[in-house]
């Protein structure tokens, strides 16, 4: 239900496609202003002016979306883009760290080391940024919360994402020590294990065409469907929420029971 989101300014990256955009849908619909941040300005310019039609359309009053380019494997752009953030709207009072790729799929011993660098500076070293420069923003309103997207790869391994799944540890183990550095400062930090998803990526990872439906998708999880990305959102904003008060340094899984036995 609109109206539970207590954060006034939310920064989404990965936020032009997937579970991105539907947390920077959820909360502008709650009345959050939203800066949602993606390597392509093309998409991202286009989802913003998307999230905000179809917000004005609801004749609501409140919310504000925006988008800033920006890569999350460079400090000097995410640092860019929390300042912009902070001087746009006043403040930061939660984030959530979704931009990532899986870029070295295939057997260990055939991932370059190049491609190896490459899967830890999107899916670990971004995150890192990120939080260097969310917590401080954060701090300086007075506190807030920060969500980070692991995905079952931070808890499990995935045959043939071994990079990927090396790097979804990291976020894991980044989430929970961020969480007891922060906890005394009113800064909550969790980290979401999000199963099946239907996202762009994981078409691409399926070799699914966008126009398959999504009941069709590959499910291998007990609860034998894929996910929307409307449901990971749903609990992202009540993770930003003060209903979440006491919730900080998880793992949180929503994977339709796939991390359950």
């Amino acid at each position: 239900m609109p109206g539970r989101l207590e954060a006034k300014v939310v920064l989404v990256t990965g936020g032009s496609s997937g579970i991105g955009r539907a947390v920077a849908a959820r909360s502008l619909a709650e009345g959050a202003a939203v800066v949602i941040a993606a390597r392509r300005s093309d998409v991202g310019e286009r989802t913003a002016a998307e999230l905000r039609a179809a917000f004005d359309a609801t004749g609501t009053a409140g919310g504000d979306v925006r988008f800033v380019a920006a890569d999350v494997t460079s400090e000097d752009q995410v640092a860019a883009l929390v300042d912009t953030t902070v001087r746009t709207f006043g403040r930061l009072d939660a984030a959530f760290n979704n931009a990532g790729d899986v870029v070295a799929p295939g057997p260990l011993p055939e991932i370059g080391t190049d491609d190896w660098h490459a899967e830890l500076a999107v899916n670990l070293t971004g995150v890192f940024h990120c939080l260097v420069h969310e917590i401080p923003a954060l701090r300086a309103s007075g506190g807030g919360a920060i969500v980070n997207n692991a995905s079952l790869g931070g808890v499990r391994g995935i045959p043939g994402l071994s990079a990927y799944v090396a790097a979804k540890h990291g976020v894991v183990g980044l989430t929970r020590s961020a969480a007891l550095e922060c906890a005394a400062d009113g800064v909550r930090v969790n980290a979401l294990v999000t199963g099946n998803v239907d996202t762009p990526l994981y078409r691409r990872l399926l070799g699914a065409a966008h126009d398959v439906d999504r009941a069709d998708l590959d499910a291998p999880n007990p609860a034998g469907r894929v996910a929307s990305p409307v449901e990971i959102a749903a609990l992202v904003v009540h993770l930003f929420s003060d209903e979440a008060a006491f919730v900080t340094g998880a793992a949180l899984p929503i994977d339709g029971g796939a991390t359950a036995g």
